[in-house]
């Protein structure tokens, strides 16, 4: 039996501090509950008998590509630990989802699980375990981290029968300057070989602060940084759309106030093979906050997805290339906003 990842200090203190961007947003569970015989019928979540979006929006062929809207279980941490992960992927069945990405395997409170019972039961509600979050690094050497334990993680990753295994932790371990960028990037190469030669996918999840600036040359953006010095082959990248946009409206600017303005989709359209899974979070634009935007389930906010998941998936040979995980750090109800968020991303057509 596997357990959660070992806390991460840099993680920790982003996970703490995004929180303060959650809103509310949703009904009570007991009204969720309520409805939930007729949910699947009036919130255009997949139809089992035909296979189609009900309640879609227009007439053009449906934005999300079939079998690939899964979801970060991090957003239903709250019931995984109260009601265990049977009852949670019951609901997200019955939402329409196919896929799920784990933030740790134990059910908390819920009591104690097997890595082959996760598997099965995934699976025995039509879902497919995609990808997992896993620490980057700690100093405590026996923490369940890549830097610290890469064959154990890789083991359980295996056993889960996992494509994609990756850290939602920045290169951030040994500083923000190039070379301590470079650094890091020398050990994902390394943790991305090792996951390649048991035929997964290494990927790193942004936040926001990895479109910043390296401290030694303010004219490099340290995400280019990661990109360039990463084997493409051997490193991939979860792009967290909501903190991609975030880093849009905090470092259009360089330190000295030059414009830098960069668009994340292009990141994307440019080398869309590196992109394999995304985050799909969405956020209410507002300039008075830090950040730019207020985080909301999916549909209440201010990003384009039909604009962006229709740009990737219409590249020749990606319809089916990426996967397209719904995720909330702190939702007001999480069974509420995994409900909206399916039925707002399988409403979405393409324009004609």
């Amino acid at each position: 039996m596997s357990r959660f990842s070992q806390p991460d200090p840099e993680l920790t203190h982003r996970l703490t501090r995004r929180g303060m961007l959650g809103v509310a947003a949703g009904a009570t569970a007991a009204a969720l509950l309520g409805a939930a015989a007729p949910a699947t019928a009036a919130t255009g979540t997949t139809s089992a008998a035909t296979g189609t979006a009900l309640g879609a929006k227009g007439r053009g062929r449906p934005v999300l590509p079939p079998g690939r809207l899964g979801i970060q279980l991090y957003s239903l941490r709250d019931k995984v630990s109260t009601l265990g992960f049977g009852p949670v992927f019951a609901e997200l069945e019955k939402y329409g989802y196919d896929e799920v990405e784990f933030a740790g395997y134990t059910q908390g409170s819920a009591g104690p699980i097997t890595l082959a019972q996760l598997k099965r039961l995934a699976r025995s509600h039509g879902l497919n375990p995609i990808g997992s979050h896993v620490g980057y690094y700690s100093d405590d050497p026996n923490a369940y981290t890549f830097a610290q334990n890469l064959t154990k993680v890789l083991d359980d990753a295996q056993a889960l029968g996992l494509k994609h295994i990756g850290t939602a932790s920045g290169p951030f371990r040994y500083g923000s300057t190039v070379d301590a960028w470079k650094r890091a990037a020398e050990e994902f190469n390394t943790y991305g070989a090792a996951a390649k030669a048991r035929g997964m996918k290494f990927y790193q999840h942004n936040h926001s602060e990895e479109f910043g600036f390296a401290t030694d040359n303010p004219k490099v953006r340290l995400y280019d940084v990661l990109l360039k010095e990463t084997d493409p082959d051997l490193v991939h990248l979860e792009m967290d759309i909501y903190w991609a946009y975030v880093g849009q409206f905090r470092f259009s600017k360089r330190p000295d106030g030059t414009p830098a303005p960069f668009e994340p989709l292009d990141y994307v359209l440019r080398q869309p093979d590196r992109y394999p899974l995304f985050h799909v979070k969405d956020g209410e634009s507002d300039p008075s906050n830090p950040y730019g935007y207020r985080m909301t389930d999916v549909g209440d906010g201010d990003i384009d997805y039909q604009r962006f998941i229709s740009a990737v998936t219409r590249l020749r040979g990606h319809r089916m290339a990426h996967h397209w995980q719904a995720e909330h750090d702190n939702p007001a109800e999480s069974f509420t906003f995994a409900r909206r968020s399916s039925a707002h991303l399988h409403s979405l057509r393409e324009k004609c």
